[in-house]
C-alpha cells in the first residue's frame, strides 16, 4: 500500500475516557503510535499529548468514525510506527484531523 493521501481525514475517538474535548483545539498537532499489541484492536493507533500521554485513539469502527474519513485500519498499513497529525475540525463527540508531512514533524518539536 502507498502512503495516505494529501487530506485524508481520519476521526479521534474516545477522548472522553482520557482528557475530553480540551486539547483539541483546531491547529493543534499530536503524535501517533501504532499499538500492534494492543489486546482490543491490532490496528489500533494512539494519539498522544506533548508528553506521550495518551489522549485518544484513531477511530477504526463505523459507529466512532466521521462519515468520509478513514478508519485507522486503512490508515495503519501506509503510515510509520510514528506519525503526526493535525486538529481540523472539532464537534462534541468527533475530532477530525489530517495526518501531516514527515518535514511538518520538525516543527512539532520547536
Amino acid at each position: 500500500m502507498g502512503a495516505v493521501p494529501e487530506g485524508t481525514f481520519v476521526t479521534v475517538c474516545g477522548f472522553s475516557a482520557y482528557r475530553g474535548i480540551e486539547p483539541f483545539n483546531i491547529g493543534a498537532r499530536f503524535m501517533c503510535q501504532k499499538e500492534p499489541n494492543n489486546p482490543h484492536d491490532d490496528e489500533a493507533i494512539r494519539v498522544m499529548d506533548e508528553s506521550g500521554v495518551t489522549i485518544g485513539y484513531l477511530a477504526n469502527g463505523g459507529s466512532t468514525r466521521a462519515n468520509g474519513t478513514l478508519s485507522a485500519s486503512r490508515v495503519y498499513d501506509r503510515v510509520g510506527s510514528l506519525f503526526v497529525i493535525e486538529v481540523w475540525f472539532t464537534t462534541r463527540t468527533k475530532v477530525l484531523i489530517k495526518k501531516i508531512t514527515v518535514s511538518d514533524l520538525l516543527l512539532f518539536y520547536n
